[in-house]
């Protein structure tokens, strides 16, 4: 019975063995140097994962926690506001300051979109608010804070730790769709200011985003015709003497009411003194 049962089991063996070379066959295979490759990629992934001891390295969660683990041990956090984006921050800054104060005393809505490009946001006046809308953005007294915040905390909500903001404040997905993504990791968003005269300041950004201000909008007064912008630290960045349609002189001088008595105010109180550039 064994000798009889050989040939067939042999037979069965190379069929066996023809079905699963042949799809093989039939696929391209990979130069050299792109094996090695991804014999190194797959290595070093699997020498992260395989780190996190007593877990499936092999786990989707655990390798979302090994990359986010990764990316942390290289990107600079602000241990006073962890959700900042420092990277954003420091490039909005550096937009900022590459304007002069010509470039932000044209009329109002090209200054205005200055303002956003230097924010790192998208000038989108048609979308629906919720949905990446940036009209309002330094179109009233509220909406002036740049912030630059963590992709991770873009989705956060208000649990009702800011005072005159609305319980949820649900700001990610435009967020998503606005931000610039050229300026570094996370996104932008003009937030309200209101709760920034506090020490330390409780807005939008330092209570609900965890991050610093990229830089804030005040406008002057007593005429409220010129604006600065000012640091998380309330230090001069830049200013502007708009033209054309302003936003509404109420809302210019509730802007400065809502800084009145903090570091923000102290840069727009002081503008009528503060000499003019010297031409070269």
């Amino acid at each position: 019975m064994g000798l009889s049962r050989s040939p067939l089991l042999a037979s069965g063996l190379v069929f066996g063995a023809l079905l699963l070379a042949l799809p093989q066959a039939f696929l391209p295979q990979p130069a050299p140097q792109a094996t090695l490759r991804g014999a190194a990629a797959v290595s070093g992934v699997w020498s992260l994962l395989a780190g996190q001891r007593g877990r499936n390295p092999l786990n989707p969660v655990c390798s979302l926690l090994a990359a986010q683990r990764a990316m942390s041990s290289t990107m600079e956090v602000d241990p006073a506001y962890p959700g900042t984006s420092v990277e954003r921050l420091r490039n909005i800054q550096a937009r900022v300051r590459s304007l002069v104060p010509a470039d932000l005393s044209k009329d109002w809505e090209e200054v205005r979109r200055k303002l956003l490009w230097a924010g790192g946001l998208k000038d989108l006046p048609q979308n629906v608010p919720g949905q990446g809308y940036t009209g309002h953005s330094f179109n009233d007294d509220n909406h002036c804070d740049l912030t630059p915040m963590l992709g991770e905390v873009a989705h956060n909500l208000n649990n009702g730790e800011v005072s005159g903001i609305a319980q949820g404040n649900r700001l990610g997905p435009g967020i998503d769709l606005a931000t610039l993504p050229e300026l570094g990791v996370g996104g932008s968003w003009s937030t309200c200011t209101n709760g920034c005269h506090l020490e330390p300041p409780q807005d939008v950004a330092h209570v609900q985003f965890r991050s610093r201000i990229a830089f804030k909008l005040v406008w002057c007064p007593p005429e409220f015709s010129s604006f600065v912008l000012v640091d998380d630290s309330g230090a001069y960045l830049n200013h502007g003497s708009p033209s054309g349609a302003l936003p509404d002189m109420r809302m210019r001088r509730s802007n400065f009411q809502l800084v009145k008595g903090s570091k923000y105010a102290l840069e727009a109180e002081g503008f009528k003194s503060r000499p003019e550039p010297s031409v070269e």
